[in-house]
């Protein structure tokens, strides 16, 4: 009996002009947790979608067996039958519909032709117990987090009895305590004899859960290592075929004066509850000021709102280059100066249908619009200049961005961004879902931007980042900033105290 769950061999997939695989190999043993790590665009998920059955046999060159037999899947229902599962980052689930019900969504249980209700919640209700989620099968899916929704998928995949599990960037929108349940799920379906097929960028993770860990990039397969043999430098190394000289390019640079300064800032919302109360802070010109602090502490909804895109009543004094300035709606924060790159890029961000020269100008359309209809020459001639900044690597500008990769998204967004001509500069989530190699690219521009004066308030979870790019730091908790930290000052250890501090606490917590 072979001791692989799943053997790929010399698998090669063209589309028009692009050799996407270049006879990959990739194998994975019976019961264990292998992670498959590569830039975007290195052939990950495309890989994935043959497995699926997404690109049906016929559709590229190789083999592919599980348990030692070969298959070919005409389409994804074949590769359900034979025990392949796939959970994407963006769900496949109805919120407005139950748990039980998106659980059995594509397999409804049936009696005499007619769901059986009373089975479909009693199964449900097994499967949660399954993998220790205490949730009712009952509730409606969209009353759950997303991270919840997500470990919803999970045990969908599971009622198909899965037995080669892939998990595509599953922790992108969780909570901390959302990655403990999946993580301790993971383990226990190990335990149980399924195989996982781990994809993400964040490597920290990588190392923590995966057995073994194959790379691509390419198109090509690079290595298989165990465990054992990597860490984040060699992982990363292998990804970007480069040594990387830093994670965070942080550079000394002369910070002018305060460019934005914020006083006594509180706002409620609609329901009249209170998000955020006694703010105030400043940003200097030039200076990069990273916002850190737990999911649910406040971040996003503190400069959303400053922004003129949270509903609710604000007070309190906000000035720009000195001078008060009264923003009720996002149009007033551009005009003020202000930019917000959301951390949920393809909802808030981009028109992901459209192509990239009108997302990229799309934020300033009046400098496209001289005689009040679009110059389609005059925008192509800003598209252009704003994304050779960027260096976006894309096969035209008239192409849709969501045929680009995630860090080319997030390029665009930053393009329309800087159409406006920014004094202040606020991104929420950065580097979200991006690889390692896009991540150091975006670093550099931040930088370039603070270099030419812009003001930036980088917001993000991923603590090595805000202490890699930060000036100075700002710490969140349940609505207030609990502290202040100097680059030179600043430690995980002492932003997670600053983090975990209630409110009553803040005075003393540190001393």
């Amino acid at each position: 009996m072979t001791e692989y769950a799943l053997q790929m061999e010399n698998i090669t997939k063209e589309f028009p002009g692009v050799k996407a695989l270049d006879n990959v190999t990739f194998s994975v043993r019976k019961g264990e947790i292998h992670a498959l790590c590569g830039e975007n665009g290195a052939g990950k998920s495309t890989l994935m979608k043959v497995l699926s059955g997404v690109y049906p046999s016929g559709d590229y060159d190789g083999n592919i067996k599980i348990n030692g037999e070969e298959v070919e899947f005409k389409n994804i229902k074949e590769s359900q039958e034979a025990g392949v599962a796939i959970i994407y980052q963006e769900l496949a689930l109805v919120p407005e519909m139950t748990v039980g019900e998106n659980i059995f969504l594509s397999s409804a249980l049936m009696r005499k032709k007619v769901i059986d209700w009373n089975e479909i919640y009693a199964q449900s209700q097994y499967w949660l117990d399954q993998v220790g989620l205490d949730i009712d099968p009952q509730m409606k899916l969209g009353e759950l987090t997303v991270g919840k929704q997500q470990l919803i998928e999970i045990v969908k995949a599971l009622t198909k009895h899965a037995e080669i599990l892939i998990l595509d960037e599953p922790t992108a929108a969780l909570t901390e305590s959302d990655v403990e349940i999946l993580v301790r799920i993971l383990r226990d379906l190990q335990k149980k004899g399924v195989t996982c097929i781990y994809i993400s960028h964040k490597l920290g993770e990588v190392l923590r859960l995966a057995d073994s860990v194959t790379v691509l990039r390419d198109g090509q397969t690079v290595s298989t290592d165990p465990i054992g043999d990597l860490s984040e430098d060699k992982i990363v190394n292998k990804m970007v075929g480069r040594t990387l000289d830093e994670f965070f390019p942080y550079e000394e640079r002369q910070i002018g004066k305060d460019i934005l300064e914020v006083n006594n800032y509180a706002f409620t919302s609609v329901s009249g509850e209170k998000v955020a109360a006694e703010v105030s802070f400043s940003l200097k010109r030039g200076e990069i000021l990273g916002i850190s602090g737990l999911m649910g502490a406040g971040r996003t909804e503190l400069f959303t709102s400053l922004f003129g895109g949270y509903p609710g009543k604000q007070t309190g004094e906000v000035k720009i280059d000195g001078e008060a300035v009264n923003i009720k709606k996002p149009s007033d924060a551009i005009e003020a100066g202000l930019a917000y790159v959301s951390e949920d890029r393809k909802r808030y961000g981009l028109i992901l249908g459209m192509e990239i020269t009108k997302n990229s100008t799309l934020a300033a359309l009046k400098k496209v619009m001289p005689k009040h209809i679009i110059d389609s020459a005059l925008e192509m001639k800003h598209a252009q200049e704003l994304t050779d900044k960027m260096n976006l690597k894309a096969p035209t500008l008239e192409a849709t961005v969501n045929q680009l990769s995630g860090g080319n998204q997030q390029k665009v967004v930053l393009s329309k961004w800087l159409f406006t001509n920014p004094k202040v500069l606020i991104l929420d989530e950065p580097t979200r879902g991006i690889d390692v190699g896009a991540k150091y690219e975006i670093y550099k521009i931040i930088n370039e931007l603070a270099d030419q004066g812009v003001g930036i308030i980088m917001i993000s979870s991923e603590l090595p980042e805000i202490l890699g790019m930060s000036d100075r730091i700002l710490v969140m908790s349940e609505g207030i900033i609990s502290g202040e930290l100097s680059r030179e000052e600043a430690t995980q250890e002492k932003i997670m105290k600053y983090a975990t501090t209630r409110r009553e606490q803040r005075e003393s917590a540190i001393n």
